[in-house]
């Protein structure tokens, strides 16, 4: 099979596409799956560089997330047959044409879902609603800002708030991806650069919001809690601008706020079974077409470094997809 392996710690360029040794038939309570489209993301830049929590050694497969369609079930395996069409969830390996998951793992694709979009629905649409519905608490009439709005996990949490009722200020960086928050719904969207504080102040009457949704952190984190109203809630869920910031206690402090972290695989750890149901819900309201994940582009499997670049870059708006 062809696989796009990592060969070293660093960038796009230790990635190098190697035709290895098909994968052993399916274990028990595995599926074997002829991946054939694979979602990417920012954790894959962190591992190519060993800055993962999970830190796997050179060479390794990288991709945690994939579709594609059964080939051979394991013993044990009876809510899988051949020819099913899923989505997966994997440690390492989904860069490859082939590769066995545990069947806890997968789900079915609904009908209305191209393999391209089921690829990259399970991890984000996942994060996007624990974050806002199960770790923010979040009610309908709810104000929420959103940063790194454009990014992969950005506009799930716009489609997400906006169908629980909320009012949503998303921030980007450049006029195009501001203009893709507003098209998947965002209420206002708003540039970070040379502050955003006074504007999400005269946007919410003076108030502040309620909730906001960082995956970026860094030096806008402090700004951040300038712009939360009393008792209002700050989601940690990553790092894109740099450094963990210091949270100064003294704003949580006065105004009654909270930081709270948020990490899927935490969740899907200690609480398998909250996350199992939270991706049986998420996967109805696709399939009943509320929610779509936003494709930027297609690449094929053998472009996975220049994928891997434009994240880097930060070039993509939605979704990268490794296709073949």
């Amino acid at each position: 099979m062809k696989a796009v392996v990592c060969e070293a710690f660093g960038g796009s360029e230790v990635l190098a596409v190697r035709e290895l040794p098909d994968p052993p038939p399916p274990g028990a309570g595995e599926v074997q799956v002829r991946i054939t489209a694979r979602g990417v993301q920012y954790v894959d830049v962190l591992m190519l560089a060993g800055k993962y929590q999970f830190r796997p050694e050179p060479p390794f497969i990288p991709g945690s997330e994939g579709a594609g369609e059964v080939v051979a079930v394991g013993p044990g395996v009876t809510a899988f047959k051949p020819g099913d069409k899923v989505m997966c969830r994997q440690r390492l390996g989904a860069f490859a044409e082939r590769g066995n998951v545990k069947a806890e793992d997968c789900d079915l694709v609904p009908a209305r879902m191209g393999l391209d979009q089921a690829a990259v629905f399970r991890n984000v649409y996942h994060t996007a609603y624990h974050a806002l519905l199960q770790r923010g608490r979040l009610k309908a009439g709810d104000r929420v800002m959103i940063h790194g709005a454009a990014g992969g996990i950005g506009l799930p949490a716009i489609q997400i708030a906006k169908l629980y009722g909320a009012e949503v200020i998303a921030t980007a960086s450049t006029d195009e991806k501001r203009g893709v928050c507003l098209e998947e719904g965002a209420d206002y969207a708003i540039s970070y650069h040379d502050g955003f504080r006074d504007k999400v102040l005269e946007l919410t009457q003076g108030r502040g919001v309620d909730i906001i949704y960082d995956p970026v952190n860094g030096p806008t984190f402090e700004e951040s809690l300038r712009c939360l109203a009393w008792s209002g809630r700050v989601l940690i869920l990553g790092f894109l601008g740099g450094a963990p910031a210091m949270a100064r206690t003294n704003y949580l402090l006065i105004k009654g706020i909270e930081a709270i972290g948020v990490r899927i695989g935490g969740l899907n750890e200690a609480h398998p079974e909250i996350a199992a149901a939270n991706i049986k819900t998420l996967i109805g309201l696709a399939a009943e077409g509320k929610l779509k994940p936003r494709i930027w582009r297609r690449f094929p499997l053998d472009g996975a470094a220049a994928a891997i670049q434009a994240l880097i870059d930060r070039a993509v708006i939605g979704k990268a997809v490794l296709i073949g």
